[in-house]
């Protein structure tokens, strides 16, 4: 990932082209302010999809904690059913 830096002003001079930059990249931009880090920004897009990770990363450290410490699992039809859902669910978090 290539981290891309602008000022806090590009964003208020370059509004459409922070944007464009932004959507073209699916990365996000951080501005700074006064030489310091401030804030980032990301198009709603990227956002949705990193906050889907997110969430998919969390519930798989909950089940590898809950197996690690000797819970049941679930079987292949269960977790079949459970995968299909959530493939379900982050295509349709994308379209929007």
């Amino acid at each position: 990932m290539v981290m891309i830096i602008k000022p806090s002003a590009a964003i208020r001079k370059n509004y459409n082209e922070i944007a464009a930059l932004c959507k073209s990249t699916k990365e996000p931009v951080f501005l700074t302010k006064n030489g310091e880090g401030d804030l980032v920004v990301m198009d709603i897009a990227t956002f949705s999809r990193r906050e889907s990770m997110l969430r998919l990363r969390e519930q798989l450290v909950a089940v590898e904690e809950d197996r690690l410490s000797g819970k049941r699992g679930f079987s292949i039809g269960q977790l079949d059913e459970i995968m299909k859902k959530a493939i379900e669910d982050a295509a349709n978090e994308q379209r929007g």
